[in-house]
């Protein structure tokens, strides 16, 4: 027998299942088309579509099930999420695949597993119940899916969640926000907080990453008006995101949408294929919270520089200033809004999902889970 490879353990019977009807439709010739992300792709028979895990046999969409790519506990501040339930417990969970192909991908090994030959991350064998089980057990508030893009394994996803919801849990997405109406009204009645990459402002530099831009602002929009919490993530990367001119449209965007959606400015270090850019420094995320003030954002944090960026990890009272979480990189350091989620000084209320008191930090840094046999089973290739 010769050796299977990824893509054959991928699609084998038991980790795949029909995709949702919601998510896709029949067209000619026995083509498909899939509704899980932007590209909406029409898949020939035999096919996958841009993600490389949705895929048509017989003229039917067959997509992701049964496994993760790995688990891990995280501070929900990694996701990063500054506005939810601070301290808690994110369980994150992942599958394999993504619908671009960003050259700077952290995440590479696990979204680009069927694209890049040298990204490589075996799948482990996983059912949403034991997995919620492991989530309780380890006292997480939040099951988070991420790693990969959670809009292609949508359906998986939303089969975790259903779990999550019974057991009393939060859910959210880390996702590069490529979505269509179909998948967001799929995703609505299962997600509590989505967290969106907003990786640029220019439809040319989208295409670069394998997108386009109009599919993500359409998203944001969609979300802020489902009433989702959600939160933007950019990226600065010297050289290709991070003009005034880009900045000033990105963050006016932001702030039509909603002045209260927090925005997260990020340094950017060189990864995956992207090593000709220079890291982002302290003094460049300084400047792109200037410009986000100017145009209106009343939350604005900078990340991968814990203490040397004048106090911009730290949420304050818009109307008054006072100061209402401290943070230090994924720590708390002090935490004073009142129950209700107001400030204490001049009851403005806060916006975000807070809960009625601050149950302390879990974890300041992530880690594995405790691993469990009935849980996950590494898939070996004969």
């Amino acid at each position: 027998m010769g050796v299977a490879t990824l893509r054959d353990i991928l699609t084998a019977d038991d980790r795949v299942r029909e995709g949702d009807p919601a998510l896709w439709e029949k067209l000619d010739r026995n083509r498909v088309r899939c509704y899980a992300c932007g590209h909406c792709c029409p898949i020939p028979e035999g096919q996958p579509g841009v993600c490389k895990v949705r895929f048509n046999h017989g003229g039917t969409l067959y997509v992701p099930w049964g496994y993760v790519a790995g688990v891990q506990c995280d501070p929900i501040e990694k996701k990063p999420f500054f506005h939810a339930h601070p301290g808690a417990l994110a369980y994150s969970f992942g599958m394999l695949g993504c619908d671009l192909h960003c050259a700077y991908c952290q995440n590479w090994v696990t979204s680009q597993a069927l694209r890049d030959p040298n990204a490589v991350s075996p799948p482990l064998e996983a059912d949403p119940e034991l997995l919620i089980k492991d989530a309780l057990a380890q006292g997480a508030k939040v099951v988070v899916s991420t790693y990969n893009e959670p809009l292609i394994t949508s359906e998986w996803a939303v089969a975790v969640f259903r779990q999550a919801r019974q057991a009393g849990l939060l859910t959210a997405f880390v996702s590069n926000g490529n979505g269509t109406p179909q998948v967001l009204e799929y995703l609505h009645p299962w997600i509590d907080l989505y967290k969106v990459d907003l990786k640029s402002f220019d439809d040319r530099h989208y295409r670069q990453l394998g997108g386009r831009l109009q599919p993500i602002l359409d998203t944001i929009r969609s979300l802020h008006r489902m009433g989702v919490w959600l939160e933007i993530v950019t990226l600065l990367i010297p050289g290709f995101n991070d003009s005034d001119d880009e900045l000033r449209k990105l963050t006016a965007f932001v702030a039509g949408v909603s002045r209260d959606i927090p925005w997260h400015v990020t340094a950017f270090h060189q990864d995956y294929k992207m090593t000709s850019p220079a890291d982002t420094r302290p003094e460049d995320l300084l400047r792109a919270a200037a410009i986000g003030r100017e145009a209106g954002l009343r939350y604005i944090y900078a990340g991968n520089f814990s203490g040397q960026v004048q106090g911009l990890e730290d949420t304050h009272c818009h109307q008054c200033g006072e100061m209402l979480i401290q943070r230090y990189g994924y720590s708390i350091e002090k935490y004073n809004l009142t129950p209700q989620g107001d400030c204490p000084a001049c009851h403005a209320p806060v916006p975000g999902r807070w809960s009625k008191k601050f149950g302390g930090q879990i974890a300041a840094s992530p880690f594995l889970p405790r691993r469990h046999p009935q849980l996950v089973k590494i898939l070996s290739q004969p």
